[in-house]
């Protein structure tokens, strides 16, 4: 089965492009009342952010190592290997989505608003680098709360 995980507006699957390249795809559910929404403030995000360290498109680049969720909190079976990530990967996984909300205050024009910031929208790549995704509860601030909260 294709399917990574489930997210309060959709699915999220693997998925592969006509280069071979991995991708993970998220199919909204737009039975769900706010998924359209959600879609619309995810472009919105995404359109304006260039950063190593948050996820780059719609359709999502694939990263290997699945979510931080999934190391924090493992569903073991028998015959699995228990995975543990070692205190320099939590601390350098902790910088990447630091340097990540860091961009969105501060370097995006109109900054950005995660909202959503948590273990399962944190990806990480096969280096084990943090990547923020799951821009739907994003929020664009206008100039005006902007300059409220440099003040």
């Amino acid at each position: 089965m294709n399917l990574i995980g489930m997210g309060s507006f959709g699915s999220v699957y693997r998925g592969i492009i006509g280069d071979g390249k991995l991708i993970a795809v998220k199919v909204l559910n737009l039975q769900h009342r706010g998924a359209s929404k959600s879609f619309m403030a995810e472009c919105a995000a995404l359109k304006i952010i260039r950063h190593r360290n948050l996820v780059k498109a719609v359709v999502y680049e694939f990263t290997g190592n699945k979510s931080l969720d999934e190391w924090l909190h493992p569903v073991t079976s028998e015959d699995a290997e228990p995975r543990h990530l070692n205190l320099l990967q939590r601390l350098n996984i902790t910088i990447d989505v630091v340097y990540a909300l860091e961009y969105l205050h501060n370097n995006c024009q109109p900054p950005i608003v995660h909202y959503d910031i948590k273990p399962s929208n944190v990806l990480l790549d096969e280096e084990f680098t943090g990547h923020v995704g799951d821009f739907g509860l994003a929020k664009l601030l206008d100039e005006k709360a902007s300059n409220l909260s440099a003040n």
